[in-house]
């Protein structure tokens, strides 16, 4: 059976969030409000349509604002309950999601994808490729893909658009979205084909951003049995009242669903009129719905992503609920990668987050330990266990320029802590 858009929640049965003032929790009001001062100067330039941030401390929320337009109407202005599409930040939701089928004792890290996905049983490793028919020469890997490289991205599978030229072109050709899509398939179904695809390296061998998440969701579904929107539902999204979180929803939410903006060629900010980007910007609502893309397809706001955030910096536990043991969450924060290198930075990978090593903390005011990711759409957060600190941030532009913005909230947000 197929997963169902489920419709949004009304806003009276959600929690609230524990709001308190900056100064109960060490931060300063005053300093604060240079994070409104930022977010209005991209605003000012035309860099950035809108945004909607909320940044806590210490279990309270204690800046939540929303700024400029969401382009649902011509004139309305973003609101703080506002949908966005948040890409990648799917990812550490499904990391989760697999981490609480391994405490059930479902599976080891280091076991074979093959046990449970027998498609990846004979992985192969990509060699010469031919760019005037997509045509490649491949060696046997020497290696198993194990469930460990698929949660920290090392197990050769990368995305389409990080080699457009050879990997964008094979998955092209072989029909594999790399993000969300309209098209009626199923994760099981593209999973399948792309095990069948050569690997850029041998698994353990390389740091390569990928599909891998896409894969694990895949192998949530068949560890648990359930589709994956309602594992997630029953597991992770419905017990942290995460209400508004979905891969899909009915036609009503449109009036909430922040449109996809642009960075035109003169550099300023537009929103797509003909929506030629028809797949990010428009599956969460149009489309078969049939695709649960573990590492890019869900759909949230600020308030949801902040309750998953503070449950892992509670060390698992939310609303009396245990989701992970403290045990779990520190495996998953740990650096997983050794000395490989992730996009020419010092930063390291856990299972399914990054974390600021003592190198990578230097360029900025965020703490060595510091977890986070981001999305293709322009959405971040990051969770400082040292300093107790939740931040996200949501915009919802693709392509832009300006993504030192989120660089330059991280040190805003920072610099207000005062004790």
């Amino acid at each position: 059976m197929l997963g169902v858009a489920l419709p949004i929640q009304a806003q009276n049965t959600l929690k609230k969030l524990p709001i308190s003032t900056p100064e109960s929790v060490g931060m300063s009001s005053e300093r604060l409000q240079r994070v409104g001062t930022l977010m209005q100067d991209y605003l000012d330039r035309d860099w950035i349509p809108g945004a909607v941030v909320i940044i806590a401390r210490q279990g309270k929320v204690v800046y939540h604002e929303a700024y400029g337009k969401n382009g649902i109407t011509d004139k309305s202005e973003m609101q703080k309950d506002d949908l966005f599409r948040i890409a990648s930040m799917t990812k550490p939701i499904i990391s989760v999601a697999a981490m609480m089928l391994y405490e059930e004792g479902k599976f080891l890290l280091d076991e074979p994808v093959s046990k449970y996905i027998p498609e990846f049983k004979d992985a192969i490793i990509l060699q010469e490729f031919n760019p005037k028919d997509s045509s490649y020469t491949s060696t046997p890997a020497k290696k198993a893909i194990t469930i460990r490289h698929l949660l920290t991205h090392t197990s050769g599978i990368s995305y389409g658009f990080m080699d457009a030229k050879r990997v964008g072109a094979i998955y092209g050709k072989a029909g594999i979205p790399d993000l969300a899509t309209m098209a009626n398939t199923t994760i099981g179904e593209e999973v399948k084909k792309l095990a069948k695809l050569p690997l850029l390296h041998e698994p353990g061998e390389g740091w390569s951003y990928g599909l891998n998440t896409d894969v694990l969701g895949y192998l949530v579904e068949v560890l648990s049995g359930k589709k994956l929107d309602v594992f997630l539902q029953e597991s992770i999204l419905g017990p942290l009242q995460m209400n508004d979180t979905r891969f899909f929803y009915n036609k009503n939410a449109e009036k909430r669903l922040v449109k996809m903006a642009y960075e035109a060629k003169d550099g300023t900010v537009d929103f797509y009129k003909d929506d030629p980007q028809a797949d990010v910007a428009n599956f969460p609502v149009s489309g078969a719905k049939t695709y649960f893309s573990g590492g890019s397809g869900l759909c949230s706001t600020a308030e949801d992503y902040f309750k998953f955030c503070q449950m892992i910096l509670d060390e698992g536990k939310a609303n009396g609920k245990v989701f992970l043991s403290p045990k779990t969450i520190e495996l998953m924060t740990k650096n997983q990668i050794g000395d490989k290198i992730m996009w020419g930075g010092s930063a390291k990978f856990g299972l399914g987050l990054s974390i600021a090593t003592p190198e990578s903390s230097l360029k900025q005011l965020g703490s060595v330990g510091r977890l986070g990711w981001g999305g293709a759409f322009n959405t971040t957060f990051w969770i400082d266990p040292k300093e107790e600190v939740i931040a996200v941030l949501m915009t919802q532009i693709y392509p832009t320029t300006h993504k030192e913005v989120y660089d330059k909230f991280e040190n805003m947000v920072y610099q207000a802590i005062i004790e």
